[in-house]
């Protein structure tokens, strides 16, 4: 059985389909990217997936769990944790504080016992730091847990996002365009860490990604969308050869001038 499947996924905004009939399958342990161009329907594909939209028809099936229905929290709670396009971190709380807000779904004390303070609350709360503090030094950010979040340069905004995202315990993990705007040292070093996630925390990976070098370097197997439909699935040797998946980054006639 797949870790997740999508079975008919539709997602329509109005008369705009975004995402059409989207058969997709990521097994246990893979690292799988999806591409295609600006306004393809990847991170609406995304956001179907986390419960924040609600698709119109069709079947997520996670971990054996129907997903259609689900708030975000929940779905989070069942293993899945993601980054955004856009980073959306709390820039006035400090670097820990945003990671320990990846928890919430994975704590215990309820609100009388936060309220209390009793010892079980102290004692899970100083967990939560150190496990926070434990996060902070995998993705490679050093001495900046007391940092205000928007006071850090961008690369480092973007492990802050990773480090809250596996501060989930997530069995999967989403990431959307995790390299965007990254120099090439910052990008080589995100690629070393995606592979650590997967290798030593066993956590699968979904990318959207649109720097091809990163796609082809780190991906298993990529999925190609274009107006929100799925055309092309395979290796990245078979994606980067595809007839249709050259014309959907380069146009019809760009190809047939070429030919």
């Amino acid at each position: 059985m797949a870790l997740l499947e999508t079975i008919g996924v539709t997602k329509r905004f109005g008369g705009l389909t975004a995402v059409m009939k989207m058969d997709f399958k990521i097994e246990q342990g893979e690292i799988l990217s999806i591409i295609g161009p600006n306004g393809a329907g990847k991170t609406t594909f995304f956001n179907t997936l986390t419960g924040i939209y609600r698709p119109e028809e069709g079947k997520i099936i996670f971990n054996g769990h129907p997903l259609i229905g689900l708030r975000p929290d929940q779905i989070a709670a069942l293993g899945i944790s993601r980054t955004f396009q856009n980073i959306r971190l709390f820039g006035n709380m400090t670097v820990i504080e945003n990671i320990l807000v990846g928890m919430h779904t994975r704590l215990k004390q309820n609100p009388l016992q936060v309220l209390l303070r009793n010892k079980a609350f102290m004692e899970e709360e100083q967990e939560a730091e150190a496990r926070a503090a434990q996060l902070m030094q995998y993705v490679g950010l050093t001495n900046v847990g007391n940092e205000l979040a928007r006071n850090l340069p961008y690369g480092a905004q973007r492990r802050v996002e990773i480090a809250r995202a596996l501060a989930a315990n997530p069995t999967l993990l989403l990431l959307d365009e995790p390299t965007a705007g990254m120099n090439p040292q910052e990008t080589a070093e995100a690629i070393k860490l995606f592979r650590r996630i997967r290798d030593e925390k066993g956590i699968t990976i979904l990318l959207i990604e649109h720097d091809m070098r990163v796609v082809m370097s780190i991906s298993e197997r990529i999925t190609v969308m274009d107006y929100g439909e799925k055309i092309a699935e395979g290796l990245p040797e078979q994606i980067r050869s595809n007839q249709r998946v050259i014309e959907a980054y380069l146009g019809r006639e760009t190809v047939s001038e070429k030919g």
